[in-house]
């Protein structure tokens, strides 16, 4: 099957977490915040391990400004967050009383599209160097949609706006992910350099968002979690190679 028909097919499947997450914002508002917590550090460990172990290294060796647009990708979503979004930090999905201003909302979004364009850019650019790398992104990044999709609804009802608009802010989010996988298919010849941006702005969404919320937590647990998602990296990435992928 062509790579564009398996990165779609991905991408929906990705996309398909976040309407999930904001499903389940809609029927219950309150959720056990430590076990939401747990599965953001283990989607944060193995995000690291995709962006470091796979993603970085397959870039370098498809460009030699691998290393500038790395950096690049990082300062892109530390500009909108910081500029667009300055007011919203992952996490506040279980601190409902820390988003009250409608704008807030809007902002919330506008970061949050940002960051799963670019997870669908991920997911098409790894299938165009291969099928291993390709499903150990998507993995990567399916980890932390729905806990996204669950942020965004959260934050929708939390500044006054009703469960249709937090679905529909959630389904928004998914089809962010869709056009980032189709700009990506119709970009192929810059492979190296999508992979690069993107590789870059998993490592700002891992390190500079989830990981926070991992170290605000009290005890080892939460922190043996973020290791425990970059073994699994590992030892899917093994799985993968020796399945011939």
């Amino acid at each position: 099957m062509d790579s564009f028909y398996i990165s779609l097919a991905f991408g929906a499947a990705a996309a398909g977490a976040n309407v999930v997450g904001g499903l389940l914002v809609t029927i219950k508002r309150r959720w056990d915040e430590a076990l939401l917590k747990h599965f953001v550090a283990l989607g944060a460990g193995f995000m690291l391990g995709a962006a470091f172990l796979g993603m970085m290294p397959e870039s370098v060796r498809l460009t030699e400004l691998a290393p500038l647009l790395l950096l690049a990708g990082y300062l892109l979503i530390h500009f909108f967050e910081h500029t667009l979004a300055s007011h919203f930090h992952f996490g506040e999905e279980t601190h409902v009383e820390a988003v009250l201003a409608p704008s807030v909302s809007l902002f919330a979004l506008t970061g949050l599209l940002i960051h799963t364009f670019f997870d669908g850019v991920s997911i098409a650019s790894g299938f165009h160097v291969g099928t291993g790398l390709g499903v150990l992104i998507f993995v990567a990044v399916a980890l932390h949609k729905i806990p996204e999709g669950f942020t965004i609804g959260s934050i929708m009802l939390a500044s006054g706006r009703n469960r249709r608009a937090a679905m529909a802010s959630s389904i928004a989010l998914g089809l962010s992910t869709i056009f980032g996988v189709l700009c990506a298919s119709f970009l192929e010849g810059l492979l190296g350099y999508r992979l690069a941006l993107s590789a870059g702005v998993m490592i700002y969404v891992a390190a500079s968002d989830l990981i926070p919320e991992v170290n605000r937590e009290k005890g080892v647990l939460m922190a043996v979690m973020v290791f425990v998602g970059v073994l699994l990296f590992y030892l899917t990435e093994r799985l993968l190679a020796r399945l011939g992928f």
